[in-house]
């Protein structure tokens, strides 16, 4: 009887220590959250699709990109003549991100819209039709099984700012971490001289171009130009620029018109930023069409512009250089068109067009930037190319975006070099990002992060037991089961003597 008791108490202990140890060291549910903000760009609708845990960390959300889908089709903007047709063009991304997000979360999930300077110069030229076009988006996104929170026009500030909140996210620059998870750029990352500090944000778009970054002195120069955030427990104050029309499509619009007027109402026109054999003809109207050029129209006797390539890299900057009016600065310090620029601190991170075209050129890399004059040395190179060779070389790609890449190599470098005055000495420190780990640089993922901000943050799921409760028990199952273990031992290994008393 008594082996039988102190089996059936052993057994009782044994199954209690896996009994508790099973049921506390289960795995947690996971509590995520989805999000999705489209880019309305001006050259075309990016859907990104973001998801992040409910539980937060130092009072922001924890957000990474797990979806992206490109909307067929021009942006937004494009449908000015058109506008009903707008909402419709963003059903198939709709209908991708149905599918990544469980459905039971679908009417919680909230969807953004941000549309950016092509919307904004289409604000400015037609006002009524870019109101007509951002219904046309919200009735469809309306229609959609998500928890629609508005589509907007957002401006070059915003963008500008949270393009550098997602650089400086995912390079961990806020939480002061390297993500070893992204080892492809664990050694971008080590080459930075501290993680505390802030990386700038060099954007450049179709239609504008943004730079931000914490400048190293604190100026009052132009208050209108500083942001303040609150991220992850710390305070920032960044300064923050954005120049619509000087995207390289407008900026390539704005060379054109300048060119053209200098011809002497030439209606060919020699153009050193196109290869040699390249032809292109333009209607006259529709290069004037946008407030970009529209201050330099006037009336020519010809209809259209015909367009021959000269493939001249050293003309073709001097002819950029002249959108950058560099003579008057009412502040201590400008970029172009007098306005203020503090002077350039740390690390730069440049993506959008910058990473697109340096990327086609090869001019990218993790390990180390390459310098300057290799740099221009390769545009030069591949601006001198003949249109055939090049067209035979790339024949994978379109070609109204092979025959600009001559102009906008030249351009990104007399924006950089010209406009915010990079050297030879600092532009080592600029890193051309296409994405960073699994999620694309961009001002998508920064609008995600701040918007996490004003949601609720959420008790996290926990174990059934606290950890002292936990050990407790443990412990006492534990020596419950060696009592009965050295009871046991006692009863068949005790001295004659005291068996023949217990007998």
């Amino acid at each position: 009887k008594i082996l039988l008791i102190l089996g059936f108490l052993s057994t009782l202990a044994v199954i209690a220590l896996i009994a508790v140890a099973v049921t506390q060291n289960k795995p947690l549910p996971k509590n995520i959250k989805y999000g999705i903000v489209l880019d309305a760009g001006s050259s075309h609708t990016n859907l990104y699709v973001y998801e992040w845990p409910a539980e937060k960390e130092n009072d922001t959300g924890v957000v990474q990109q797990v979806e992206v889908c490109k909307v067929e089709g021009p942006g937004i903007s494009g449908y000015s003549h058109a506008t009903e047709k707008a909402g419709p063009s963003l059903a198939q991304c709709l209908r991708q991100a149905e599918e990544v997000i469980p459905s039971k979360q679908h009417q919680e999930t909230p969807i953004y819209l941000g549309a950016t300077a092509g919307m904004r110069l289409l604000s400015l030229e037609n006002k009524s039709a870019a109101d007509k076009v951002l219904s046309s988006v919200e009735k469809t996104l309306h229609s959609a099984p998500f928890n629609f929170q508005g589509a907007r026009i957002i401006s070059g500030q915003e963008e500008g700012a949270y393009g550098w909140i997602t650089i400086n996210y995912l390079l961990g620059n806020f939480k002061q971490v390297l993500y070893q998870r992204q080892s492809g750029w664990t050694k971008l990352l080590h080459s930075l001289k501290s993680v505390s500090e802030t990386s700038g944000a060099l954007d450049l778009g179709g239609a504008s171009t943004q730079i931000t970054f914490v400048p190293n002195e604190l100026s009052s120069e132009s208050p209108k130009n500083l942001l303040n955030f609150r991220l992850y427990g710390k305070d920032y104050l960044v300064y923050t620029h954005s120049f619509l029309c000087y995207g390289k499509d407008q900026a390539l619009q704005q060379k054109l018109a300048r060119d053209l007027q200098a011809s002497a109402s030439n209606s060919s026109l020699l153009d050193p930023c196109f290869h040699r054999e390249y032809q292109r003809t333009i209607n006259i109207s529709d290069l004037f069409k946008n407030p970009c050029t529209s201050a330099k129209k006037k009336q020519f006797p010809f209809s259209q512009l015909y367009i021959q390539g000269e493939g001249d890299y050293q003309k073709c900057r001097r002819n950029i250089q002249k959108l950058f009016n560099k003579t008057d600065c009412p502040y201590s310090s400008c970029s172009f068109n007098g306005i203020y620029l503090p002077p350039l601190q740390g690390d730069f991170g440049a993506f959008s067009a910058f990473y697109f075209v340096m990327n086609f050129l090869n001019l990218t890399s993790e390990q180390s930037p390459v310098a300057l004059d290799k740099v221009a040395s390769t545009i030069e190179s591949f601006c001198a190319r003949p249109w055939h060779e090049v067209k035979t070389a790339y024949h994978q790609i379109k070609e109204k975006y092979l025959s600009e890449y001559c102009f906008s190599g030249a351009y990104i470098l007399s924006l950089l070099e010209n406009g915010y005055e990079f050297t030879e000495k600092n532009w080592q420190r600029i890193h051309f990002l296409g994405k960073i780990g699994s999620s694309d640089a961009g001002w998508t993922l920064g609008y995600m992060l701040n918007l996490t901000n004003m949601i609720p943050a959420e008790e996290p799921a926990v174990p059934p037991l606290s950890h002292g409760s936990y050990v407790g028990l443990m412990v006492l199952c534990s020596l419950v089961l060696v009592s009965m273990l050295l009871f046991a031992w006692l009863l068949f290994h005790k001295p004659k003597c005291l068996q023949k008393g217990i007998v």
